[in-house]
């Protein structure tokens, strides 16, 4: 019998399949529609059959540029309602968001910010709250607190999110997206990272581990002092743009890297976003530049700008989150994402069980279901009664 890779994943998604079993029997979500704006690829196929399993009835849209086509062939065929298909457009995707919101979910499950916003402009009854994946959603839903007076649970508030996710995750990633695209050597390069939060800190060690050499931008001083004891080269903002053969952003701020930057890029550079929205990378207003001469777009969304001097400026994914665009987009480890996903169903249950009120708008998942799902996952790993395996060091 063939398989695809959403089975791959799905077998490997332990804590997923667990928590499955579970909402089987339970059916925390029995009677309440959960909308989602989520990446749509295999992980996520996952998690959105998980909620399935719980009762629920789930209507998915996807983010910008990042859904894949066997992911919603697979979601529909299991009675997910997905709407729209791959975009890169703004408006587009503003669209199949209202489109979510029309069958007025009682649960959100977002992604960057962007349904609870659009919430806030064309309210109905019924919300009950629900999660937020990113930093960047959380951002901006924090200054919003009055208006959506709802429990909305920040996955990326977790500490398990934050370094098995980040930090190692979104770090293998980024290297592996990086020599995907351009098949590249990364030994002796200059790297600059822009940010030195936890993903930050996970593409530099990682891109340091295959042997380039790594500088650090980062705007808060005490994170700067981190970087550079952390070994990393952490000079000031136009040196480490001017000395990069690769530059990847991932700070969730917009115009990190902007036309105004052109003069400082030396011949040959690279531009990568590994962050979650496609602004870090000001790519519509570097290709109106006056410096800029010509483009010249590839296959697997790669493109080069020249600039009237001479130099070359190459672009990865017009600014879209590289590690989930271009050929074969893998994202992040399944490891990494089943923890983080089992963090969202958990979050999820806790919020249709009413175990979490207003007063957990825009916070941290609780402190009880990031130590239920650290020792579900260790004692998955470590089944009470195994064998030490021997050369451990452990006494026996």
């Amino acid at each position: 019998m063939s398989a695809t890779r959403i089975d791959w994943v799905g077998e490997h998604c332990r804590l997923l399949r667990s928590i499955a079993e579970e909402f089987q029997r339970t059916q925390p979500f029995q009677g309440l529609t959960i909308g989602t704006g989520i990446h749509l690829e295999a992980k996520t196929v996952a998690l959105i059959l998980t909620l399935r399993r719980g009762g629920a009835r789930v209507v998915s849209t996807g983010n910008l540029n990042t859904t894949q086509p066997d992911a919603v062939e697979v979601l529909r065929a299991y009675g997910v309602t997905v709407i729209g298909e791959a975009t890169k457009s703004r408006e587009v995707h503003d669209a199949h968001l209202r489109e979510v919101l029309a069958a007025t979910p009682d649960l959100i499950l977002d992604n960057g910010g962007d349904l609870f916003a659009a919430f806030l402009d064309s309210p109905y009854p019924g919300l009950r709250g629900g999660t937020e994946e990113t930093t960047s959603g959380r951002m901006r839903l924090a200054p919003l607190r009055d208006e959506l007076r709802r429990p909305i649970l920040v996955i990326n508030d977790s500490p398990i999110k934050q370094f098995a996710e980040n930090e190692h995750a979104v770090g293998q990633s980024a290297l592996e997206s990086y020599l995907r695209f351009t098949n590249r050597a990364t030994n002796g390069e200059n790297v600059t990272v822009f940010g030195y939060g936890a993903c930050g800190r996970g593409v530099a060690h990682n891109f340091r581990g295959a042997h380039a050499q790594v500088t650090v931008v980062e705007v808060d001083p005490v994170t700067r002092l981190r970087a550079h004891l952390d070994g990393f080269r952490t000079p000031d903002r136009s040196e480490a743009i001017a000395s990069a053969d690769l530059i990847v952003t991932v700070t969730g701020q917009a115009g990190v890297i902007t036309a105004a930057d052109l003069p400082l890029l030396r011949d040959g550079v690279t531009l990568a976003n590994a962050g979650h929205f496609p602004h870090e990378i000001d790519v519509d207003g570097i290709l109106a530049a006056s410096e800029v001469s010509d483009t010249s777009s590839y296959e697997d969304d790669l493109m080069s700008v020249d600039l009237a001097d001479g130099r070359r400026v190459h672009l990865i994914a017009r600014g879209h989150m590289f590690n989930l665009a271009g050929p074969r987009p893998l994202g992040n480890s399944i490891e990494a994402m089943d923890l983080g996903f089992a963090l969202q169903a958990r979050c999820l249950e806790a919020v249709a069980r009413g175990a979490v009120d207003a007063s957990h708008c825009v916070v941290p998942v609780p402190g009880d279901i990031d130590a239920a799902v650290a020792r579900s996952y260790l004692d998955q790993r470590y089944p009470a009664g195994e064998p030490v395996p021997r050369g451990s060091g452990a006494k026996v």
